[in-house]
Order: structure tokens, then sequence, then C-alpha cells
């Protein structure tokens, strides 16, 4: 992956609040709803809704997005290429992070099954 310091600093600069309308609408115009985009959310980082909501109120970079998560230990079994780049390639820490997270949206919208989302938690 082109590990470019701009293209990482890109991320740590975005806003959550800003991206979480398009995981949304993406989904939910799949099928899927609010309520599962908030469980793949709430797998990857261990937020619950109410934080999550915070953290939207709040307009919280990706990088205090997940510097206030709590990692799912299994994280590391999201794998496969998203925007072109295979996830568990990626070097930068926090670009990974939120790779992982449009990874799981992604399987959600294409109507994976939530179990296999989930990696079997």
């Amino acid at each position: 992956m082109n590990n470019s310091n701009t293209h990482n600093q890109r991320f740590a600069k975005m806003t959550f609040a800003s991206v979480y309308p398009l995981y949304l609408t993406k989904i939910e115009r799949k099928g899927r709803t609010k309520e599962e985009l908030h469980q793949v959310i709430a797998w990857l980082t261990n937020f619950d809704g109410k934080k999550l909501q915070e953290l939207i109120k709040e307009n919280v970079t990706f990088e205090t997005f997940f510097q206030q998560a709590s990692l799912n230990p299994n994280a590391h079994l999201i794998t496969g290429v998203i925007c072109g780049y295979r996830v568990e390639e990626i070097e930068d820490s926090l670009t990974q992070q939120v790779r992982y997270l449009d990874k799981l949206v992604d399987e959600l919208a294409k109507g994976r099954k939530m179990e296999k989302i989930l990696r079997g938690s």
C-alpha cells in the first residue's frame, strides 16, 4: 500500500461523523439496518450505541475514534481487498483500522451473514 504520510494524515484528520452517514446510506440501500451497522461497529470498537452517538456529536476524528476504541482481538482476521488495498498488508495502524471498518461495512452491504462478518464471535 502507498503508505505516504499524506494519505495516513488524511485518515487521521477525517471525522467519523462525516463518514458515518455514508456507511448508513450504503448499507440501507442494500436492505441492511442501522442496528446491524451498529452491531458491526460495536464488534470492532467495543462502542455501545450511546458512546457511538456521543462520538458523532463531538465530531471526533478517526484518530480520536480509534484511540478511544478497544479493538476486537479478532480484528486481525479481517482480510481482503478494500479500495484496492489488502487490509492485512497496511502498515499504518490507524489507516488499517479505518480500512477494517470499511471492509466490515462493505461485507454488510454485500449481504454477508452477520456471523461471518463478526468472525465467529
